[in-house]
Formats: structure tokens, sequence, C-alpha cells
């Protein structure tokens, strides 16, 4: 909804998913240059294609449940091309991507996927989407205890590492991408100036 922490950092660009009030605000600041929405006129989706410095922001229009049951092109997943990285965020999933929408992210490098498994997807179907994906990193966000997180990295395949130093930020760049597919547990903090 905008809240950063006790910062005076005005960022760039904002992505917001409307699945719930804590996801969007009708009134984001007006300094921010770039405000976009995961959604567009009901069930039509909406289409973003945005350079901002050396970065391209685009989105993938998913399906979103509603209190119709489902409101298709609903939400948007957001992925950041930069620096040679395609840096995607699930954002608030409620569905597995189909073929066109997978087509649509290609290859990640790195993704944040919501891990709460109830209010977005269960953790079968993410553990099942980010196994598809082989992502090189996976940062895992939307969980809300200890045990949910500790439910998510106990289901994670073999093949994958886990990075836990108790950071809440992680530097990534083409060159130092582990070479086996890692999650990397960030701890939330608000910035601060």
């Amino acid at each position: 909804t905008g809240f950063l922490g006790a910062t005076t950092l005005v960022p760039d660009v904002v992505t917001m998913n409307h699945a719930h009030d804590t996801h969007w605000t009708a009134q984001p600041d007006p300094a921010i240059p770039h405000v976009l929405k995961g959604w567009g006129p009901y069930s039509r989706g909406i289409d973003h294609h945005l350079t901002v410095g050396d970065m391209l922001i685009r989105n993938v229009s998913t399906d979103i449940r509603s209190f119709d049951g489902v409101e298709e092109n609903g939400n948007s997943i957001f992925v950041f091309e930069v620096a040679g990285l395609c840096i995607g965020h699930l954002g608030h999933l409620h569905h597995e991507p189909n073929d066109a929408q997978d087509a649509g992210l290609g290859r990640l490098d790195v993704v944040m996927a919501a891990v709460d498994g109830g209010r977005t997807v269960d953790l079968p179907t993410m553990i099942s989407i980010l196994s598809r994906l082989r992502s090189s990193v996976v940062i895992p966000m939307h969980w809300f205890e200890d045990w949910t997180l500790d439910a998510f990295l106990r289901g994670m395949p073999a093949g994958f590492d886990v990075q836990e130093t108790g950071a809440n930020s992680v530097e990534v760049s083409l060159r130092t991408l582990p070479s086996r597919p890692t999650v990397v547990v960030l701890r939330p903090r608000y910035l601060q100036d």
C-alpha cells in the first residue's frame, strides 16, 4: 500500500495487484513516476511494456480469484529485464500458469514467489511452478510465520540449495548466479534513511 518504512525514498516504479487491499492503493504517492497496475478493465487484462533507464518492465496477465469465482486476466506477473538478468515477481498468483503464460514469461533467472500456501496457490502447486521454472535464484515471499516458510523449504526438491543468512537483501548479477537453483531466504525489514 505504499508504506516502505521511515524513509524519504521515492521509487521510480511500483507494481500493484488487487488480490487484497493491502496490495494496492488508489492514491499512490504522486511523486512516483510510474505506477503499474496488474489489472485492466474487467477480465481484459493489461499490457505493460515500459523502459525505465536500462530496465525493461513487462507483464504477463494471470487470472485471480474473485467474488464471482475467477476473474480472467485480473492480475499480473511482472518481469524486470536488466543487466542481462530476467527477474520475475509472481505476485499474488492464484493458479498454475498455462503454456502461453509460461512462454510469455520466458527464462527467469530470479523469481520472487508467494509461499503462504493458501492465500495464493497451495504449496504443492507453487513448488511445481518453481520446479518447472528452474530459476537460478528463488526468493520466497508472502510468508507470515516461520512455520509457513519452513513447510515451503521442506517441500522444495533436493535439486534446490537453500541459503539463509538472516539478511534482508541480496545482490545478484549474471556473473554471480549460482550454478544450482538456490532458494535465498530474505528476512523482511522496513527501509530506513
